[in-house]
């Protein structure tokens, strides 16, 4: 083995260990997230108020009017959920979500958003994206990446 055939070898090894701790470093983060997502709506101010209400969201459309006027009734509770879990876009500003939100708590929000809609009867992952896409403000990119993602999943 020559001296660049070296080179290479020692170096690309190296960059396959350092890709490798980076990832296990996001997947130990996602591991955490699996494990305390949502924790706060197991205790006050949010509980009482989930209680309530969560069960008469499940017939209702995603992002209808209905749907809407009922998660106001969340008020408070809401509120508080969204400034204490950082994979929803309401934790940022709104008008620039992205700038706030790293890779890490957009996939966990994509996969919020993936399972709530098991949580209504006609819950649909594509159309989910399209509202959010008209509500949050993401471009067609983003979309598109969320879109292949929901295609990774469909059998999951």
């Amino acid at each position: 083995m020559d001296a660049d055939e070296l080179f290479f070898e020692n170096e690309t090894r190296k960059h396959q260990q350092e890709v490798a701790r980076l990832l296990m470093a996001v997947a130990q983060e996602l591991l955490e997230r699996a494990s305390w997502h949502d924790e706060s709506k197991m205790r006050e101010p949010e509980r009482e108020t989930f209680i309530r209400v969560t069960p008469q969201l499940r017939g209702l459309t995603y992002g209808s009017e209905e749907y809407h006027k009922k998660t106001k009734e969340l008020g408070p509770a809401l509120h508080h959920h969204y400034t204490h879990n950082r994979h929803h876009p309401e934790y940022f500003d709104l008008t620039n979500m992205h700038v706030g939100m790293n890779l890490v708590d957009a996939i966990e929000m994509f996969c919020d958003w993936m399972a709530a809609t098991k949580r209504h009867d006609d819950g649909d992952i594509e159309k989910s994206i399209e509202h959010n896409q008209e509500r949050f403000g993401y471009g067609p990119y983003f979309a598109a990446l969320l879109r292949s993602t929901a295609e990774m999943l469909k059998n999951v």
